[in-house]
């Protein structure tokens, strides 16, 4: 009994660090550049972002050596902002030239975590990304400014529905009214 209990923790644990199905993350990118903040485009339903608009993510370096997420978004029930603090990292080790997969594990509850998956980066811009959770049922779509482009957004959600995400059911988030110039380059750190 308690080496069945024991499998199915370590089951239930290992599930939430996958990758989907015929889902593949980079195999490299700068996580310096990605650092910063991201706001939320497009997403699948879950209770911990239910009836949240203006979201963001912003990443910064943590001392020992992983990404200190702030995920922010503001309850359009309540009317009250919502944060979150996690951490976040890497599952692999660094490729030869110092660059990083893009699997990651994050947690925002103590000892627990899920997959942080990036499977589409604006390289050599950084300015959109698509990320999915250990299984379809999460899914995101962030940019490096308020409002992201009819044909791009268009185009990662076709992408998302051709590797089987329910790309109908996607929340768009309202966000800030503000326009963002999106100077190429502007972000990224030398």
């Amino acid at each position: 009994m308690k080496n069945t209990l024991l499998w199915l923790l370590t089951l239930a644990l290992t599930s939430c660090m996958g990758v989907p199905d015929n889902v593949k993350t980079i195999e490299s990118f700068d996580a310096n550049q990605y650092l910063g903040t991201w706001y939320e485009i497009a997403r699948l339903d879950h209770s911990f972002e239910r009836d949240l608009d203006k979201v963001t993510a912003t990443y910064s370096l943590r001392d020992d050596g992983g990404i200190k997420v702030i995920n922010r978004g503001f309850n359009t029930k309540t009317n009250q902002w919502k944060e979150a603090e996690g951490k976040a990292y890497f599952v692999e080790p660094a490729n030869a030239d110092g660059s990083r997969t893009g699997k990651l594990k994050v947690s925002f509850f103590g000892p627990f975590y899920g997959a942080y998956n990036i499977m589409t980066l604006d390289k050599p811009y950084y300015n959109y990304v698509m990320l999915c959770g250990p299984d379809k049922s999460y899914f995101w779509i962030l940019s490096r400014t308020p409002q992201l482009s009819y044909p791009i957004k268009q185009h990662l959600i076709a992408q998302a529905k051709e590797l089987g995400f329910e790309t109908d059911k996607l929340i768009y988030p309202q966000q800030s009214e503000e326009v963002i110039d999106n100077e190429a380059g502007r972000h990224v750190r030398h």
